[in-house]
């Protein structure tokens, strides 16, 4: 299983090795929005991330050394320095104290290794099939389809639908974010990005 620790620290140099080098990278899959100095806020989604940087696919990108506020599911708030451009997003550090970093480690290695075991979605909590069944689906390119929620919980629902995003794929289910987790005949099933309350399920459908 994955974990996370800061790597042995390399030989004495008079020119210090980037944050985001001390600390080893994992694969993670969580969707999120930042924001840039302009103050304007866009979705985004962890490439990889360590408690010293991550990599963000972004529809928009700053400019290298500019200060980046993100709010990431399961995680939360960070903030740090764009270091690095790529196509479709780009690489920040992750500026925090030790103990933070100790916390951010711990949620990582979790949602590493929730990933790499490839587990369902979340059980955990009861499954209720909804008064109003119908909601809206939202696609990441802007298309929407109408869909039947055949069961619903506060961490996911299953939906009957025609339309088969790949696993992974963000979706919006009414008013709240969530992601493609599996397939099955007739729908799909998806995770939501945050854990919802009843009050929030009953107003966001």
């Amino acid at each position: 299983m994955a974990t996370l620790a800061a790597t042995t620290p390399p030989r004495a140099s008079k020119f210090p090795k980037p944050e985001r080098r001390r600390f080893q990278r994992v694969k993670i899959d969580v969707l999120g929005r930042f924001m840039l100095p302009n103050r304007n806020e866009y979705p985004c989604q962890v490439q990889d991330m360590s408690p010293g940087g991550a990599a963000l696919m972004t529809p928009v990108s700053g400019d290298i050394g500019e200060r980046v506020v993100a709010y990431i599911d399961h995680v939360g708030r960070i903030e740090g320095q764009i270091t690095r451009l790529f196509e479709g997003g780009f690489a920040m550090t992750v500026n925090a104290t030790a103990g933070k970093r100790e916390r951010l480690a711990a949620q990582l290695t979790w949602l590493a290794n929730r990933d790499t075991l490839n587990l369902p979605e979340d059980r955990r909590h009861e499954r209720i099939i909804p008064h109003r069944p119908f909601s809206n689906m939202v696609l990441p390119d802007g298309q929407e389809s109408r869909c039947k929620i055949i069961d619903v919980s506060l961490s996911g629902a299953a939906i009957a639908t025609n339309v088969k995003p790949p696993l992974g794929t963000p979706i919006t289910l009414g008013r709240m974010r969530a992601r493609v987790v599996r397939h099955f005949p007739d729908g799909i099933a998806l995770e939501f990005a945050m854990l919802q309350s009843e009050d929030m399920l009953k107003n966001n459908l």
